[in-house]
């Protein structure tokens, strides 16, 4: 599973050849939950109020974040993304 990003204790991963719809995953502690990237929805798990404000914020990456997809997806490396500064 690639590390994209990482930022204030959170973690965005992103899992070779996932399921739609394309999301990424987000830990802070023993907390994760799966990120719709065109959205920002969360459909399973759940993060402390003020981490998912964060990573909120970081999925304005979208164009990176729609390509780190296409990259994982054909099981390519999809690289980093910028962190929050």
């Amino acid at each position: 599973m690639p590390r994209l990003s990482a930022f204030y204790g959170v973690v965005i991963y992103m899992y070779w050849r996932d399921h739609s719809p394309p999301h990424f995953h987000a830990e802070y502690g023993d907390q994760e939950a799966p990120i719709v990237i065109g959205d920002g929805r969360v459909y399973a798990g759940s993060l402390p109020p003020r981490a998912l404000r964060m990573v909120r914020e970081w999925r304005l990456h979208l164009d990176e974040l729609h390509r780190a997809w296409a990259l994982a997806s054909s099981r390519e490396d999809p690289g980093t993304i910028e962190p929050l500064p």
